[in-house]
């Protein structure tokens, strides 16, 4: 996540008047910016991505939690909660998605012609250790047409519009919504990054520097 003007209008939209600080190549049970609201109030936290149900006796990495797919929000024991009334904006500038070309999985560096994502998230406060513990999920959707080629599923980005209409945690939704669709709600740029990026642990800027030809995804 790069601080851009982009991404400094995204969180004006949300009503959040702050500058995130740069991170590169985030993994999942690494730290999020999370956009939540809570009594018709809005702020910006920070949330460990991969979701622990307030339920669960520990926290563990045995279930693929950091992902949550949108077909089966509503029936899902970890999400179906979450979905009804702990709906969140996680806002980036960039993420990374990987295509397996023969035996090696390529990154590639998917952008936006605004200059950020607001995708959707679910949250949750896990109360089981010595201080509530914040941690949240990216909702996904299957791929558009145009970004199959790349991968089979893309994070459910949401349009200016649809802001409010997520976090109004009083609003009833259901996975068959429009905005879960599947479709580009605006242009997207994908660039090949070196696959040094596979290794989380590498946060150098420079490996998020293109590697070879940008292509560009109409809506």
């Amino acid at each position: 996540m790069i601080d851009n003007p982009g991404l400094v209008q995204l969180l004006r939209d949300l009503g959040i008047d702050l500058v995130l600080p740069s991170s590169v190549n985030v993994a999942p049970t690494e730290r999020l910016p999370l956009v939540l609201e809570q009594d018709h109030q809005r702020c910006l936290d920070s949330a460990r991505w991969w979701l622990t149900p307030a339920w669960a006796s520990e926290v563990n990495q045995k279930y693929a939690m950091f992902n949550a797919r949108s077909e089966t929000l509503a029936t899902s024991r970890a999400f179906s909660k979450p979905f009804k009334s702990q709906r969140g904006i996680v806002p980036v500038s960039s993420f990374i998605e990987w295509r397996k070309e023969g035996d090696i999985k390529q990154p590639f560096l998917i952008s936006s012609a605004s200059g950020a994502f607001a995708m959707a998230a679910l949250w949750e406060v896990w109360h089981g250790g010595d201080a509530p513990l914040l941690t949240c999920t990216l909702v996904t959707t299957a791929a558009a047409p145009a970004v199959q080629p790349w991968h089979h599923r893309m994070p459910v980005v949401l349009a200016p519009q649809e802001y409010d209409v997520w976090l109004d945690n009083s609003r009833v939704l259901e996975p068959q919504d429009e905005l879960f669709s599947p479709r580009l709600k605006e242009s997207w740029s994908v660039c090949p990054l070196s696959r040094t990026a596979s290794n989380a642990r590498n946060k150098d800027p420079q490996v998020m520097e293109s590697v070879g030809e940008v292509v560009v995804l109409a809506a």
